[in-house]
């Protein structure tokens, strides 16, 4: 992501309130794909793998809309991730997600994704939603977050 004029860290203050408690609906919403190596579900090459994506999202002169970057965690040992783009680029895995989507947002510790994860689950039945499949988005990286004081992940459950 390119810094805009005064803009000190690589991440966008992140405004959870057009995303915490809502339902969304996507039709075809494009993004880049990759993976990312884990242990026990810690990322870790997350770095260098969202590097190479966004490099090559400013090569293509695409530009990453809401700065989104979802985590699909497959197994204990991998994890996709998907960038938000504006277009398809060619030469990359790109994906279009589409359905209906349960929105919600925490702050906190990532020690709290398990608590937050069935915080969700029962959010879901509240609103007599079934999940289908989760992502999560985590809106800053670690030096952004302690900037900002806040560390916002929104958790996005597909429903029916």
């Amino acid at each position: 992501m390119k810094k805009e004029i005064g803009q000190t860290e690589c991440c966008r203050m992140f405004d959870p309130a057009p995303w915490d408690g809502k339902i969304l609906e996507w039709d075809s919403k494009n993004f880049v794909k990759d993976k990312v190596c884990t242990w026990m579900y810690m990322p870790l090459n997350f770095g260098r793998v969202i590097k190479k994506i966004m490099k090559t999202v400013e090569k293509a002169e695409a530009n990453p809309l809401e700065c989104m970057c979802l985590s699909d965690h497959t197994s204990k040992w991998n994890m996709d991730i998907y960038v938000e783009v504006d277009h398809v680029i060619p030469g990359t895995d790109n994906v279009m997600i589409s359905g209906k989507f349960l929105s919600k947002v925490y702050e906190g510790d990532f020690k709290d994704t398990d608590k937050w994860c069935k915080d969700f689950e029962e959010y879901a039945r509240s609103q007599s939603l079934k999940v289908s499949k989760w992502y999560m988005w985590y809106t800053t990286c670690p030096k952004c977050a302690k900037k900002f004081g806040k560390n916002y992940v929104v958790i996005l459950g597909q429903v029916s």
